[in-house]
């Protein structure tokens, strides 16, 4: 079977607990690791949080522009695109996100994630 052009080449490993850069704007804490040829990120976000109002003053855009493929570790966070269009993420799920979103915490529980694809990017000071 293909694997979309994707070769891994290397073999390594690095630990989110001692992450290759971090980023944390209010109640988020991004902590990304880089691999030959991949980056990933832990997204930890905490009660209250909500883009709009922790990472939207960092990136000044009025939505999130990022696309974001992941997994949910644990907690639960709705997101709303521009057009209206919201579903709220699970502990288990695997998710893609297109950009032009909000998104906010549910609950009195921390928001964690894998990103497979924008840790990057997400909440880099613009």
């Amino acid at each position: 079977m293909a694997d979309g052009g994707m070769n891994v080449t290397k073999f390594e490993f690095k630990s989110h607990n001692e992450p290759d850069e971090v980023r944390a704007p209010d109640k988020t804490r991004v902590e990304v690791v880089r691999l030959t040829g991949f980056t990933l990120g832990r997204l930890n976000m905490e009660p209250g949080w909500r883009w709009s109002e922790c990472v939207k003053p960092v990136v000044k855009t009025d939505s999130c522009q990022v696309s974001h493929v992941g997994y949910v570790v644990s907690g639960t966070l709705t997101v709303r695109l521009n057009d209206g269009t919201q579903k709220t993420l699970k502990q288990g799920a695997s998710y893609t996100i297109p950009p032009g979103h909000d998104a906010w915490v549910e609950g009195n529980e921390r928001f964690v994630c894998i990103e497979v694809m924008s840790a990057e990017q997400y909440a880099k000071p613009a």
